[in-house]
């Protein structure tokens, strides 16, 4: 029974396995657990009906530096993770990756979006918590708080984005990442400052995001190494 087993995992399971952690790397690993694990505790404290204490003391001292100049920088950053802005930026990326005959990213793009909507959409239903309503917000909105859908979602576009653009410019890659850093913590940070969700929404809506965009990722790297696989295979049959 145990050579059996042993058997099964030395042929089938250890191979894959392998293939996935070095696909991954044992940090990205490391990081994605340990990410799982905070968002975990989150949701568990929000399914309890748990308040963080944090929570509104963050958001109203963050609401002392309010004022009109402040007001329409987070407007507008918040309308770049907005789902008319975020809808066009798809569409045209797609129609590039398209364009460029990326057929394996075109497809991996379509099911990261489609992904990223479907899981903001049922979290927030499912964990149906509502939003900060400790003053007069500049904007409205209407949907439950948690996770943030701008968080989430800026994180997996713009980082899909920003990946595809360091693998095909590797020389910039630094400033792709840093840029792209900055633009989806300030989209963050700009619900925030406008009140409409807590910092615990924000943080889980990165750490989903980035965990479903980490998977998204390793489901492309691995449609890669199996064309490569599968070429190098018809020319030995050659």
């Amino acid at each position: 029974m145990l050579k059996s087993i042993s058997a099964f995992w030395l042929r089938h399971i250890h191979p894959r396995l392998m293939t996935l952690i070095a696909t991954i790397s044992i940090i990205g690993l490391a990081s994605c657990l340990l990410i799982l694990f905070v968002v975990a505790q989150l949701a568990e404290e929000v399914l309890e009906k748990e308040a963080f204490a944090f929570d509104s003391s963050f958001l109203l001292w963050l609401h002392t530096f309010a004022n009109p100049h402040f007001d329409a920088v987070m407007l507008f950053m918040t309308k770049l993770g907005n789902p008319n802005t975020v809808v066009s930026v798809a569409l045209v990326t797609l129609g590039i990756l398209l364009w460029r005959r990326y057929r394996e990213e075109a497809i991996i793009f379509v099911i990261t979006c489609l992904g990223a909507l479907i899981l903001n959409t049922e979290l927030k239903l499912f964990f149906s918590k509502v939003r900060p309503q400790l003053w007069e917000p500049l904007i409205s909105e209407k949907s439950f708080s948690f996770p943030s859908g701008h968080a989430l979602g800026s994180l997996v576009l713009y980082g899909f984005i920003v990946y595809e653009l360091a693998i095909h410019y590797p020389k910039y890659a630094t400033l792709i990442y840093t840029l792209a850093v900055i633009l989806i913590a300030a989209i963050g940070s700009s619900r925030l400052y406008l009140g409409v969700h807590w910092p615990t929404d924000v943080i889980a809506g990165y750490g989903v995001g980035f965990l479903w965009l980490m998977l998204c990722i390793t489901m492309l790297k691995l449609l890669k190494l199996e064309r490569v696989r599968r070429r190098k295979s018809g020319q030995i049959n050659r």
